[in-house]
């Protein structure tokens, strides 16, 4: 009989916070032409993710009650989760794979946007976002801490609007560079980066409900 030979154990998880993000630095020449019109080359994409997030709007008629109109779209699903883990205490895995593509979808716009890439937004490759968050063990979840997740995130709500602030003025400094020289400044970059890194770990853990693990306050990985 032949001997079989274990199965080698599988490498550790790497150690760090459980939603990952990182944006690819291009390290080339940009698009003067598009980065200059960038305001207006987002806007179809924009409208795209509209549909699928959803949106209503109301208006008014001369003399008549207002109007609503209403665009509906699934959006991230939350909600629905937050019941399923306090009442079932499960996360059924085609809501979290339809949450995490959203979000990468939704950070490549983001990131096409704020000018850190010039290639149009891909609705299925990731291009050069990389967001990651491994599928959660629902028994390993807090059944009530979906129910105040969102509260307690509120810290970082106050330190990513002004970090937001930051990212947009160094945006407005990129965009000039990128306009003369054709690059976006390397710290600049990894500042915004920094930003959107820490705002999706405020949405994986507040909203996405992947893990009960806080968020630490930090740019870095």
């Amino acid at each position: 009989m032949e001997s079989q030979t274990p199965p080698a154990p599988a490498a550790p998880a790497a150690a760090g916070y459980p939603v990952s993000f990182d944006v690819e630095y291009q390290d080339r020449e940009l698009s003067r032409l598009t980065t200059f019109f960038r305001v207006f080359t987002v806007i179809p994409i924009a409208i795209l993710l509209a549909t699928i997030s959803g949106f209503s709007t109301e208006f008014d008629q001369v003399g008549e009650q207002a109007q609503t109109v209403g665009i509906s779209g699934v959006g991230l699903l939350f909600l629905p989760v937050l019941l399923m883990l306090v009442f079932r205490h499960r996360y059924p895995r085609w809501w979290f794979d339809w949450n995490l593509n959203l979000q990468r979808f939704v950070n490549r716009i983001g990131v096409y946007a704020l000018l850190m890439d010039d290639r149009y937004p891909s609705t299925e490759d990731q291009q050069a976002v990389r967001l990651e968050y491994p599928y959660p063990d629902p028994s390993r979840l807090s059944r009530g801490l979906p129910l105040v997740k969102w509260f307690l995130a509120i810290p970082h709500y106050v330190v990513l609007f002004f970090l937001g602030i930051a990212a947009f003025v160094a945006t407005v400094i990129a965009w000039f560079a990128i306009l003369f020289t054709g690059r976006y400044p390397k710290g600049l970059f990894d500042f915004v980066a920094g930003f959107l890194r820490w705002h999706n770990r405020v949405v994986g853990y507040a909203f996405v409900l992947v893990t009960d693990e806080y968020p630490p306050f930090r740019l870095a990985p």
